[in-house]
């Protein structure tokens, strides 16, 4: 027979081992540089993350493919590799930017960020950078997805930041950071490979600030459109349809210097979560702070509003009440 005092100290040693491994940033089994993470928990119940990859001491964010990683308990990441590449795009070749999925008609769609050209930040006039968005498909949430369209999805307005939601009833929308269209939407066509009628202006109550990243998400029948508002702290409105009228409602996670951030939104077996990045300095060879991406529980009060989220080093390390087990 085991003695009781060895079996609690190996469960105690377990126990910590799986915080360590779980400290923010997330550990994704090696040094990859990840940022704006996109979460989606599909019909296996496992979380998927979809993110950007910076490449080490990159070049004014000139990056050339997009990373999935899933896991079913939050701590232990599978990293899946490349689930696209700017290589393997005929109409654009940098500026592999936050991603976003989505799951309809059976297949998984890939909704990406991607450009051509060069932002000239000292003489701006001479800038040639443009980028857009484009869709891709698989039968599989980890790819590898293909370019069904081989182009973006409209080429002007200048875009990135997609966010795409497919509502209840099946219709799918699609927000953006753009030249103009910051608080617009615009539906998906059935087959995912279009965009169908004009962009469709928001009433956002009178506050449109400075943004990008916007993620829409739904809870008990009420939607949530929240962005980096200023680029920095993570805002958030609520309303009645995807398509607004939407009421601001404050901060949810605070800035944090002077680095930007991008976040989203999902709900795990019972628990909801926020994914973000942080720009932080580890043993990195780069001379500034690179981003990581992080995890932190979230909640909701009575009426709905969702209360402040703080910064964390533990994380979702400490498994929340209503997350089971991993089997």
């Amino acid at each position: 027979m085991i003695a009781r005092s060895t079996l609690c100290a190996s469960g105690l040693f377990l126990l910590v081992g799986l915080m360590g491994h779980a400290q923010n940033p997330l550990n994704f089994g090696s040094k990859i540089l990840t940022a704006d993470p996109s979460g989606h928990v599909w019909a296996d119940g496992r979380m998927y993350l979809y993110t950007s990859h910076d490449e080490e001491c990159q070049q004014d964010f000139w990056m050339k493919d997009w990373h999935v990683f899933s896991s079913g308990d939050l701590i232990n990441w599978k990293d899946h590799g490349a689930v696209l590449s700017v290589k393997d795009l005929s109409w654009a070749d940098n500026y592999a930017w936050a991603p976003d999925a989505a799951y309809k008609n059976g297949k998984y769609y890939f909704c990406f960020p991607v450009g051509t050209g060069h932002k000239d930040r000292v003489n701006p006039e001479k800038s040639t950078k443009w980028m857009g968005i484009g869709i891709a498909e698989s039968d599989s949430p980890t790819g590898p997805f293909k370019d069904v369209i081989g182009g973006p999805l409209w080429r002007t307005p200048y875009a990135n930041d997609p966010c795409l939601f497919v509502d209840d009833d099946g219709k799918a929308y699609i927000y953006a950071h753009g030249h103009g269209i910051d608080w617009q939407v615009r539906e998906m066509a059935d087959d995912m490979r279009s965009v169908q009628g004009d962009f469709i202006a928001m009433d956002m109550g009178g506050h449109e600030p400075k943004m990008e990243g916007p993620w829409v998400f739904k809870r008990q029948g009420i939607y949530y459109f929240t962005m980096a508002e200023n680029n920095r702290k993570i805002s958030y409105y609520m309303g009645r349809s995807p398509k607004g009228p939407w009421k601001y409602q404050g901060v949810i996670m605070a800035e944090e210097g002077e680095s930007n951030n991008h976040h989203s939104i999902v709900e795990f077996k019972g628990q909801w979560i926020m994914f973000y990045h942080r720009w932080l300095k580890t043993d990195s060879p780069c001379a500034t702070p690179q981003r990581h991406v992080c995890a932190e529980y979230l909640h909701f009060n009575a009426d709905g509003t969702i209360q402040e989220v703080k910064r964390t080093e533990a994380g979702v390390s400490t498994p929340a009440a209503s997350l089971a087990p991993s089997k």
